[in-house]
């Protein structure tokens, strides 16, 4: 048959088209890095100061690899051990080595890459699960399908920048024997971890999405962004921190992972620590999809909800940068990690070059090594950076941001700020403390939230894992600077009744920066009582710094026991009650947290106030609190019934009120004066509070007095308990005195 010139065109274009319907006429890389974002990035080396530096680090940092060989040891340890921190190495180095080859065009790079990827499917093939068996859906490289996941998250950049030099048949082994397995199996062969809405899943669904996205694998990539559509899960599994798997009715897979957990302006409900690391998957991933497939438009998805949170999470964080310890949280993280360098250079560079994002990447002193990292430095380098500006806010949780929240109310320039939770329960790393709070100045911890109870990736210390004192302390309400009703946890600690109900927004105002106010309410926490706690951060006259007023009262059908803590971190300079000291520490109680606290003090109040005073980092504070004569004042310290030291020796102040139904705590917390132990001067080191009075307390109304020691000025505070519209107008007689105002709260000095 004679072959026409129409003819040869044609089966040219079928060929054209079926090549590219088997993913060979991709261009790569084309997943972090870009062809063309390669070659912009190659024409200002030399001139993006930010960016050379972090290009030279990194080249020193995989070249010292590089000459100490490769290794893929057997899997055998938890996190922390040989085998885990030596899988984890090597899959940071590949991403780096793939980066580095591009821009530098080197090829013992892409061959070091090749070499150890093959390392990796000789061995996968017959690799069996991991030995170790704590987790609720194990690995095969690693103790837990979560840090699997990580792996393949960067590899399958690193294999990305070798795809080209790679030839035909060493990727469809490599696809065949590795890269298509280890997706499978963290996803249909692991539900459990795969199909839910967590962090875990978020690593697991951009993870088998990146390595679709590659390889062109159309279902891998439909698996990534939907889940498993038949999982074979039962309703209500559980994994191994009490929390839910399998939700009903619940949508899975990423998309699911950004819409749930997420609140619309960027507030990710297991709290900053927990969204610092899911950071990563969600905007590498979606930076991959961005380039991969713009169809699917990630960076609008949910009103840009992700390029959103970056700078929620920047603002969840304290004037030294390190995250508000929420839930489950190491103290110590902060926006200088690699997944939020990460994160605010791909927000910097699609979501609108916000040049305030800027003079945090100098604060992290690197950039990624690709476009959006080269947008952050070009910006930093033409003098585009302006300082990131953290001011109060309210941040709603839940999907639709009706399931509570958290208020930060910051004075100045982070001179004070309160954390205020009133949020959901966070997912499985959730703690139970409604109307929590804690207090800073600057990055000094005034009252503290401990965090979690865990070493991370410190083997010594259980694997590197949750400790048994995060069930038993750290989750338990007794923990918290919140209250405890008959020495029992909110909810009763129990997940599934927790995950069911969030704390209700009273009011929050922060218009004023002198009284800055945030008022919330609990009433499922213990059935039959409510509570509503009112903070407000006030300046004012009298007062060296700004003060946190805390209102907290307690409506209830029965008489209970009433606990409320205040965990402070310091040296105790003065009281001004008696207390006697144990000659042998006993632990407070036996459950719910109690069994974790020594009794190091026992004193009742001697006046109407009862007040402790502490230094802390060169600073005094004073806690002033309204007292009744039967109140209980009790020193704890953190530690009892820890045979293993696992938790901190932190200390507290507890009042316990006895015998009570309706009560109002009222709290004045101050920071004043200053010591140097150069000089050895100690200067304005007493509260400048004579006394704080509840003047009224009814179902309708509470006010609250302060005067002050150097004018004899009164503060009067009044919240109306019932109606917080703007405009309902009120008045209340106190005193014989008459108060008129408009709104839910009012502020008054009198002389």
């Amino acid at each position: 048959m004679r072959m026409t010139k129409h003819t040869a065109v044609l089966q040219v274009l079928i060929c054209i088209l079926l090549i590219s319907l088997n993913g060979y006429s991709q261009e790569h890389p084309n997943l972090i890095l870009t062809k063309d974002g390669v070659q912009k990035i190659r024409a200002e080396l030399g001139n993006a100061p930010l960016f050379d530096a972090t290009l030279a680090k990194v080249k020193a940092e995989v070249d010292a690899e590089i000459a100490l060989g490769i290794e893929t040891p057997i899997p055998k340890d938890y996190s922390g051990g040989y085998t885990h921190e030596r899988h984890k190495r090597n899959f940071l180095i590949l991403q780096k080595a793939g980066v580095l080859y591009q821009i530098l065009n080197d090829e013992k790079y892409a061959l070091y890459i090749k070499d150890m990827l093959f390392q990796y499917e000789g061995m996968y093939k017959d690799l069996p699960v991991h030995p170790q068996t704590r987790s609720y859906a194990r690995g095969k490289l690693f103790w837990q399908c979560l840090n699997d996941s990580n792996w393949l998250v960067y590899v399958s950049q690193a294999y990305d920048c070798v795809y080209n030099y790679l030839t035909k048949k060493e990727r469809k082994q490599l696809e065949k024997n590795l890269f298509r397995p280890f997706a499978d199996y963290i996803s249909i062969e692991n539900p459990q971890f795969y199909n839910r809405v967590h962090n875990h899943s978020t690593w697991g669904n951009a993870a088998v999405g990146m390595i679709g996205l590659v390889m062109n694998d159309e279902e891998l990539i439909h698996r990534a962004l939907y889940g498993i559509e038949d999982d074979g899960l039962p309703i209500g599994a559980k994994d191994n921190d009490g929390g839910f798997i399998k939700v009903e009715g619940q949508e899975v897979g990423f998309l699911a992972n950004v819409n749930e957990p997420f609140s619309p302006e960027g507030y990710y409900t297991e709290g900053p620590y927990y969204q610092r690391y899911a950071m990563y998957p969600f905007l590498i991933f979606a930076e991959a999809l961005h380039n991969v497939k713009p169809d699917v438009k990630i960076f609008e998805y949910k009103d840009s909800v992700l390029l959103k949170s970056v700078e929620v999470l920047i603002k969840l964080s304290d004037a030294d940068g390190e995250f508000f310890p929420l839930n489950d949280a190491q103290k110590g993280m902060s926006y200088k990690s690699r997944e939020v360098v990460t994160a605010l250079d791909i927000a910097y560079h699609y979501g609108g070059h916000n040049p305030e994002l800027l003079s945090i990447a100098e604060e992290q002193g690197q950039v990624l090594l690709d476009d959006s990292g080269l947008a952050v430095a070009l910006g930093i380098r033409d003098g585009k950076a302006k300082k990131f500006q953290k001011k109060s806010i309210n941040l709603t949780d839940g999907a639709k941001g009706n399931e509570g929240g958290v208020g930060i109310l910051r004075y100045g320039n982070e001179d004070m700020t309160l954390v205020y939770k009133y949020a959901a329960q966070g997912l499985s790393h959730g703690h139970y403390d409604k109307l929590s709070f804690s207090l800073y100045e600057k990055g000094t911890e005034i009252l503290q939230d401990y965090g979690l109870a865990r070493f991370v990736n410190i083997e010594q210390k259980g694997g590197g894992n949750y400790l048994k004192e995060n069930t038993t302390w750290a989750k338990q309400t007794i923990a918290h600077n919140t209250l405890v009703q008959n020495e029992t946890s909110h909810f009763g600690g129990k997940y599934e009744v927790g995950s069911k109900h969030h704390s209700e927004l009273y009011f929050f105002d922060d218009s004023n920066p002198e009284v800055q106010i945030v008022s919330a309410k609990e009433t499922n926490a213990y059935p039959g009582t409510e509570m509503q706690r009112t903070m407000a951060l006030i300046k004012t006259d009298g007062f060296e710094k700004p003060f946190l007023l805390d209102i907290l009262k307690v409506v209830s059908k029965t008489e209970n026991q009433y606990d409320l803590p205040f965990y402070f971190k310091g040296q105790v300079m003065q009281t001004n009650f008696d207390f006697t000291t144990p000659k042998t520490l006993e632990a407070w109680g036996s459950a719910n947290g109690y069994q974790h606290l020594w009794t190091e003090g026992i004193g009742s109040p001697k006046e109407d106030n009862t007040k402790l005073s502490w230094l802390e980092n060169g600073h005094f504070y004073t806690l002033t609190t309204t007292s009744s004569k039967d109140d209980d004042l009790r020193f704890v310290r953190i530690g009892a019934n820890d045979p293993e030291f696992n938790l901190r020796r932190d200390a507290g102040l507890v009042i316990r009120r006895k015998n009570t139904q309706n009560t109002t705590f009222v709290s004045v917390i101050e920071s004043h004066g200053n010591y140097s132990p150069v000089s050895e001067f100690s200067v304005n080191s007493n509260s400048a509070i004579s006394k704080i009075e509840l003047m009224s307390d009814t179902n309708e109304y509470t006010s609250v007095l302060i005067e002050t020691k150097s004018n004899g000025e009164q503060l009067v505070l009044v919240v109306a308990n019932i109606n917080k519209q703007k405009d309902k107008e009120h008045t209340i007689t106190i005193n014989g005195k008459e108060y008129r105002w408009t709104g839910p709260y009012k502020f008054i000095k009198v002389k």
